[in-house]
């Protein structure tokens, strides 16, 4: 039907005649001369319609916005002081000799050829509209060539691409898989998997030795702007390796993929952090690195101050008080306190103390701060040492359960740090390391694993057992201005080491046999040493094009609430299906879409 498509005319066709086909992007009518910009996936063309040409002249006057046409047409160059150098075909238009309407369209839901901000609820009910905008096709391509490129490097790795079971068995974390009736097992149910993790490792113990998978995956939790139900990672797993020889070919893979994809130069080697050092520093195991404020511990200058909001912390095992220096945070006036003192709330934060430094060497007079009387000079001072406060600065404070500290305080830095555009660098890459293999559970009053529980831990068995709440593990994570875009561990490969982590886990032998009972008995069959990666991929399109939401960079992507608008999915499921798959819900819904006893 075509020649040629739209945006790959240049001045090196003048003269050819062209077959294109397309939509119609805009329309102009400059007395009586009828302009066109064609569209198709590659850009735009100017169309011309010429009066001297009733017949075509006349579909020309008739066509609107979204019709679908077939131009034949003669390339020419554009008159003088007409070129637009703002589009590729910018020099060239074509002279229409024969046009063909192929589809009229209705009026759109939304323009497409202006900048009008159009609500996402509306974009995604029109999703099919909202594709063909021309910043969503560039995102559409932008994940295509991170895709390509992906499978092309690890292609020459001599890894495997191999597909693993959509329809596979409930998690230990059975609260976040989704689940799939079968009809031909009375009573049973698959799960759609959280992640291929166990069948890739039983890939490794099969001998294959490099695996990797473009793989969807499936949770069924509360969703952010860098969450989905449904996304898509890079799955990667191989033998003989340790976690040092993976983190450097996954750098050197993710290094390659930047400079390739959009031309970004990544550091030569990627920094490595500890889990530990993160936390102490940053309130966060994922730190952008590109803000340059820093949290300070200061628990022992207020372990013995009468102040017991900070005081009580700073002697709770389970506490941490910290300081954190805003540069010039002076200027910032009593209501962006409070404002900053909202957001801190929304982390679980009861309040957000700071001390305003108007003179450095004026002790307590050239501090104001409603809490600097409850502490002695001397304090104050060991503190402003301790953060490097100058004339002009602020400092806020942080004091609470060591937990809530972290979270609120590591959000605070990174609020300011983009805020008060203080972001140092455009990229910055960070392994972590040496997480702690679980952390305890208060409520549960057990232990749970910090990745999962194939993760192998740094330590022998009796170390492990004897103080699992010291235990380190051997995984890493690749964190990406402040977004955990990959993560990964050696994992586990023998039958007494595994057990024993369940154990801990609370989960017993008879429980691990009925769930892992085919893993268990795999690995006494010489299985490797093994360990993995997975990266995901939404998020990395997400970063690598600047979209502020993985649903700008999914071609149909769920809304916060879960939900598929285009379609409108989830729905109810007829009286009929559910009696052939031996279903019955205890509510049913109503007519109006809600819940209501049956």
């Amino acid at each position: 039907m075509r020649t040629h498509k739209c945006g790959e005319l240049n001045t090196k066709h003048l003269g050819e005649s062209v077959a294109l086909c397309g939509w119609v992007h805009r329309r102009r009518d400059h007395g009586g001369v009828i302009f066109i910009d064609l569209r198709d996936r590659t850009g735009l063309v100017q169309v011309v319609f010429d009066p001297d040409s009733p017949e075509t002249f006349k579909i020309g006057e008739s066509v609107r916005s979204e019709y679908v046409l077939r131009v034949e047409a003669v390339v020419r160059d554009r008159p003088q002081g007409t070129v637009n150098p703002n589009m590729s075909t910018g020099e060239i238009e074509v002279l229409v000799k024969n046009v063909e309407v192929l589809n009229e369209s209705e009026t759109p839901p939304f323009p497409l050829e202006s900048e009008i901000e159009v609500n996402e609820e509306t974009r995604l009910r029109y999703r099919y509209i909202d594709l063909r905008r021309e910043e969503m096709q560039k995102k559409m391509r932008l994940r295509r060539d991170v895709t390509r490129h992906l499978r092309n490097f690890l292609d020459k790795e001599e890894f495997f691409e191999i597909e693993t079971p959509y329809l596979t068995k409930a998690t230990p974390e059975g609260a976040r898989d989704y689940i799939v009736p079968s009809r031909t097992h009375e009573n049973a149910f698959f799960a759609l998997p959280q992640s291929p993790q166990l069948y890739k490792q039983l890939l490794m113990i099969s001998g294959m030795d490099r695996y990797y998978q473009v793989v969807r995956c499936f949770r069924d939790e509360d969703l952010r702007a860098d969450r989905q139900p449904e996304f898509t990672q890079l799955d990667i797993e191989t033998s003989f390796m340790n976690e040092d020889e993976i983190m450097k070919l996954m750098e050197e893979m993710i290094r390659q993929l930047f400079k390739d994809i959009i031309n970004v130069e990544l550091d030569a080697e990627f920094p490595v952090m500890t889990y530990q050092e993160a936390m102490s520093r940053y309130g966060s195991d994922r730190p952008d690195l590109r803000v340059p404020l820093e949290l300070v511990d200061i628990a022992d200058e207020m372990m013995d101050v009468e102040f017991k909001v900070f005081s009580g912390p700073a002697k709770d095992p389970n506490g941490r008080v910290v300081a954190m220096k805003v540069p010039g945070g002076n200027e910032l006036t009593r209501k962006e306190i409070d404002a900053l003192t909202k957001f801190v709330g929304i982390y679980g934060a009861k309040g957000l103390a700071y001390i305003k430094v108007n003179d450095r060497n004026g002790g307590l007079e050239g501090l104001q701060s409603p809490i600097v009387k409850f502490a002695p000079a001397e304090v104050w001072e060991k503190v402003l040492q301790k953060t490097g406060a100058q004339t002009g600065d602020l400092v806020f404070f942080g004091a609470d359960k060591a937990t809530v500290v972290n979270e609120a305080m590591g959000a605070l830095r990174v609020k300011l740090g983009i805020d008060r555009n203080m972001l140092e660098g455009e990229w910055r890459p960070l392994w972590v390391v040496d997480f702690p293999m679980f952390d305890w559970d208060d409520r549960g009053q057990r232990w749970n694993a910090i990745h999962h529980p194939f993760t192998a831990p740094s330590c022998d068995m009796d170390e492990l057992e004897a103080n699992p709440g010291v235990a380190l593990s051997r995984a890493y994570d690749l964190v990406l201005n402040g977004l955990e875009v990959g993560g990964g561990s050696i994992r586990i490969n023998r039958t007494d080491m595994q057990q024993k982590v369940f154990n801990i886990l609370g989960i017993g032998e008879e429980e691990a046999r009925e769930k892992f009972g085919f893993l268990l008995d795999a690995l006494k069959y010489g299985c490797p040493p093994h360990g993995g990666v997975a990266f995901g991929l939404d998020r990395l399109v997400m970063l690598m094009s600047g979209s502020a939401s993985i649903r700008d960079v999914i071609a149909f992507p769920k809304t916060q609430t879960a939900a598929c608008p285009l379609i409108d999915a989830p729905a109810v499921v007829n009286d009929a299906q559910l009696r052939e798959l031996g279903i019955k819900l205890r509510k049913a819904p109503s007519k109006e879409g809600n819940e209501s006893e049956s």
